[in-house]
């Protein structure tokens, strides 16, 4: 008799639990679905991580590939005026003659050039049309060579005459004098750069700033060393 009523007891207990139990299951089962939509988006999230990563590195050696390749178009500009000199603020006529204008100086300066030494010979516009300086000269030699003779004996002319530089009365213009300047003639971003690096040396006093076939080099007294501007971060060197 008690066995008979502690298997309806446990046979009730059971059937009141049975709702529970599959409650329960649910729950286990909700439960086991979430964990493997979680583990799935942890695997996506994973994989997207990675994909990040992977763009992020293709785009770093993308803007490196960029720059080299900028660079190189920047030499290549400044190569194809290796034999060019740029002669500044000399005084505009409408009737000038600026090959004679060139020969003239290269007498002055002692290094006289022939006319089958020029390939080519003409003012160029402004850079800035505000200006109200000259248009410049540039003049295209035979070699660089001849160039670099050229500006070595206008230096040298400046040199041994601190207190008569070269000037337009040299070339022969009447009246006020004014300074005139042989420099090597700088692509388009050289000559921005070397505008750059001349204001920051200045601001950080710099005593000297001088291009040399084309490139743009900074020192801040004798003696001490030597810096190469290659680009806008490199002014941040001069400090």
């Amino acid at each position: 008799m008690l066995v008979k009523m502690n298997e309806t007891i446990i046979s009730t207990i059971n059937q009141e639990l049975e709702p529970l139990k599959k409650e329960m299951q649910g729950i286990r089962d909700s439960i086991s679905f979430m964990n493997d939509k979680f583990e799935d988006i942890k695997k996506e999230q994973q994989s997207s991580n990675e994909s990040v990563k992977k763009l992020e590195l293709e785009n770093i050696e993308l803007k490196t590939t960029i720059q080299q390749i900028s660079e190189r178009l920047v030499n290549l500009e400044q190569q194809s005026r290796s034999n060019n000199l740029e002669v500044q603020c000399v005084p505009e006529n409408k009737n000038e003659n600026v090959y004679n204008i060139l020969t003239q100086l290269s007498r002055v300066v002692n290094y006289e050039i022939n006319d089958k030494d020029i390939l080519h010979c003409t003012r160029i516009a402004k850079t800035n049309p505000s200006s109200t300086r000259p248009r410049s000269i540039v003049v295209q030699l035979a070699s660089t060579r001849l160039r670099d003779q050229l500006l070595a004996a206008v230096v040298n002319y400046n040199r041994i005459n601190p207190q008569e530089k070269l000037n337009s009365s040299h070339l022969g213009y009447a009246g006020l004098k004014s300074p005139v300047y042989v420099v090597e003639h700088l692509s388009p971003n050289n000559k921005a750069l070397h505008a750059a690096a001349r204001i920051k040396a200045k601001e950080m006093n710099y005593k000297y700033v001088w291009v040399r076939n084309g490139k743009i080099f900074v020192r801040k007294s004798e003696g001490a060393e030597l810096i190469q501007i290659r680009n806008k971060n490199s002014l941040s060197k001069i400090i």
